[in-house]
């Protein structure tokens, strides 16, 4: 069993340094190297939700019915290899987008497919996935800590140079490990039935839970906070090489690190307080966030930066993961996994989308002759988080004022 995890922790670490070996710079990358707006960062960045919103189609359409995960795990590698090696070589824009959005579509549904043969490999997977998947997070962490501190691609002088690009071969070398160690890991053969409903496969059964009028309120809730969390992704690497931050990718893995203590403490959280308060918190941790980001710098003042970094647990644990409950916990027995995959597509797909795209705009609008005007953009995710956070405290009930409500 021991070896068994092991293996399933080298294919979780492999597979989230991948993401966080260039996603975190991409920003910084196409700003400082292929000359692109706001906009145009936005519209990358945007890939990701492409891939979630069609990720369900390939898993529930493809995988769940005709290939074993570990197959498709591995061939979606190999050519997301391929694409980041190409990614590597572009020079423009135009050029560089259709590639991105390529890979993001073959990347998003390699997630579900990484947990799919973690999960049939279990025999508790409530107490033995959180130790897998954790090697995710470091394996995010390494890249980071590799892009700053080994080869110092996101520092002044290197970004100018182009360095950033090597990301990209950094992350293609790992996918293509990975695509050709998945041929070697447990086989996960398919179980659904291919005579199974589309709305089955895409979870539809499970817009029912709208009908619960705090529910409904929960989940707008979600896609609006999508939007200051799109901001963090989009702006947080170029926003801290920008104003002179040494080895800013490095530091930014200290959202990492706190997501993994702010996990270990979210259940208690929710137990002595509710889910209510466990998602203002969550909440007010992204509008506290932007704000130390508005009013930081890296020179007096590092330390607000830092904290905010540091504030990503909370943001992220506090909301997202807290969200994830909470839904498990209104959803009916039979529609549990439709609920989840419901809540993901109606955030990571539609949410940041929206997200994306606003934060683009934004980003463009306060980005003038070569300065960008880093408070003003800040400000907005801060204000905006805010508000949601007053019309959620205003309209949201949590029936039960402690733990999760289970009642239905």
């Amino acid at each position: 069993m021991t070896m068994l995890r092991s293996r399933l922790g080298i294919m979780m670490f492999l597979q989230f340094f991948i993401w966080g070996g260039w996603f975190v710079t991409l920003g910084t990358f196409l700003g400082s190297n292929l000359s692109a707006s706001g906009g145009q960062i936005g519209m990358a960045f945007s890939t990701q939700s492409w891939g979630a919103i069609i990720a369900p189609f390939i898993i529930g359409l493809i995988a769940d019915r005709y290939f074993n995960a570990e197959r498709l795990l591995g061939v979606l590698h190999l050519a997301g290899a391929g694409l980041l090696f190409a990614l590597y070589r572009s020079d423009d824009f135009t050029a560089f987008y259709p590639l991105v959005l390529l890979y993001m579509i073959l990347y998003m549904p390699t997630l579900a497919l990484v947990n799919a043969v973690s999960f049939r490999q279990m025999t508790d997977p409530a107490r033995e996935f959180a130790r897998i998947r954790v090697w995710g997070t470091i394996g995010w962490i390494i890249a980071g800590l590799v892009i700053s501190f080994v080869f110092s691609w996101d520092s002044g002088a290197s970004i100018e140079a182009g360095a950033l690009r090597y990301t990209f071969l950094m992350s293609a070398i790992a996918s293509l490990l990975l695509g050709l160690y998945s041929f070697t890991l447990p086989a996960t053969p398919p179980r659904a039935e291919r005579g199974s409903q589309l709305r089955d496969v895409l979870g539809l059964d499970a817009l029912k839970l709208l009908r619960d009028r705090h529910y409904a309120i929960f989940f707008v809730a979600s896609i609006l906070i999508c939007i200051p969390l799109a901001f963090y992704y989009q702006n947080a690497n170029p926003f801290l090489a920008d104003i002179g931050m040494t080895n800013p990718t490095g530091k930014m893995t200290l959202g990492q690190l706190s997501e993994v203590l702010f996990m270990l403490l979210l259940p208690l959280f929710i137990k002595r307080f509710g889910i209510k308060l466990t998602l203002l918190v969550g909440m007010l941790a992204w509008s506290l966030r932007y704000l130390l980001f508005a009013f930081g710098d890296a020179d007096g003042v590092a330390f607000m930066l830092l904290v905010g970094i540091a504030l990503h647990g909370v943001c992220y644990d506090f909301f997202f993961v807290s969200g994830q409950i909470y839904t498990d916990a209104r959803a009916g027995e039979h529609v549990k996994s439709s609920a989840q995959g419901m809540i993901t597509l109606a955030t990571y797909g539609v949410g940041m989308l929206i997200g994306f795209q606003v934060a683009g705009w934004i980003t463009e609008h306060f980005a003038n002759a070569g300065a960008t005007d880093w408070q003003s953009i800040w400000l907005f995710p801060s204000l905006f988080a805010l508000g949601v956070l007053v019309l959620f405290a205003l309209l949201f009930k949590d029936r039960q004022g402690s733990g999760v409500s289970t009642d239905r």
